[in-house]
């Protein structure tokens, strides 16, 4: 299937007082038509910025895109002009954000907000057919009586109602990418599972790409496809959801497993956290930057970062265990 986004070497900086904040590190990841992938890791760990780097949002400065790559239909995002950039955002990719709260104009109805990004996008469009589709998008995500509601101001939705509302001006414009940023760390549980089937429903429908930003592996196995697990800016495994959950070939990501609750477990097991804290990024190891937290480091670890190589079909992992030498390595450790 082809490649509708291709981020390559991916590298971004923030320049703070305190010096050069090395947020993202050579990330490399696609998304196929109609996939949908999630990016997890620990807060921190770079997955937003890599998100809001795809659609540009990055005040520059402080941030700096270094070298890499984004690759989306044909064009380099990191070197188009922000008037070419403008046309594609929201447009053939949209975000939701985090908290619907803090993201919705709080001054301005629901109905007017959705038809701002449809007017601006299709210059031919009379307000009345804006007004139409706005509607239609409304009742797609699910919103009751959306006629009403498209009078309404977002303080007067409720907090699933608000997240909809987001959704369906992300998808007002028909967007081939949707890129979600924990679009249900806000939300209860009841209303999480309605959102979550709702992703799932639009991209069946529209066949739209999804990029999901969680830290919740619950959420990750219910929506999407693929993963990229990340760490102290890195990818260090990519696989399928199923390859993933089964058989992790990253100590991170076995570490991120064991901190979920199963059904399957003893009601007095233990959730086990990874101990230790990630890498200050200020100045990140030149080794691998889960060295000082992994039961498994080797000698190798310390000063020598390993490479995202394949290790099962269709699964990658950037972790020296999987290295021929590994066990001869492991018997010289002196860690």
């Amino acid at each position: 299937m082809e490649n509708l986004l291709e981020v390559k070497d991916l590298q971004i900086n923030f320049h703070t007082y305190a010096g050069k904040v090395q947020a993202v590190r050579g990330v490399n990841f696609e998304v196929k038509k109609g996939e949908a992938v999630a990016i997890v890791g620990e807060s921190g760990c770079g997955k937003s910025v890599t998100a809001k780097s795809i659609m540009r949002l990055l005040e520059t400065p402080p941030a700096e895109y270094g070298t890499g790559s984004i690759n989306f239909g044909g064009k380099d995002l990191i070197k188009i002009s922000e008037k070419e950039m403008q046309k594609i955002r929201g447009n053939d990719i949209s975000m939701i954000f985090q908290d619907p709260m803090t993201s919705l104009n709080p001054t301005t109805k629901i109905g007017s907000q959705i038809m701002e990004g449809i007017l601006k996008h299709n210059r031919d469009i009379s307000r009345k057919d804006a007004y139409d589709r706005a509607l239609e998008t409304l009742t797609l995500v699910g919103i009751p009586q959306p006629e009403k509601r498209m009078q309404q101001y977002p303080h007067e939705f409720s907090g699933g109602m608000r997240q909809r509302a987001m959704i369906a001006m992300a998808l007002a414009c028909e967007p081939k990418l949707l890129i979600a940023d924990e679009p249900t760390t806000a939300l209860d549980v009841t209303i999480q599972a309605q959102i979550l089937e709702l992703m799932k429903d639009i991209q069946r429908r529209m066949e739209t790409s999804i990029i999901l930003i969680t830290h919740d592996l619950g959420v990750v196995a219910e929506t999407c496809e693929r993963v990229v697990v990340m760490y102290a800016g890195k990818v260090v495994e990519t696989g399928t959801v199923e390859a993933i959950f089964s058989n992790p070939q990253h100590p991170y990501t076995r570490g991120l497993l064991k901190t979920v609750p199963r059904l399957d477990m003893e009601k007095t097991a233990p959730l086990v956290p990874i101990i230790g804290s990630p890498p200050d990024l200020l100045d990140p190891p030149k080794g691998c930057p889960f060295y000082p937290r992994c039961e498994s480091a080797m000698k190798v670890c310390k000063d020598h970062d390993p490479e995202l190589e394949v290790v099962e079909e269709g699964q990658t992992a950037a972790c020296w265990l999987h290295h021929p030498m590994a066990k001869a390595a492991q018997l010289q450790a002196n860690v």
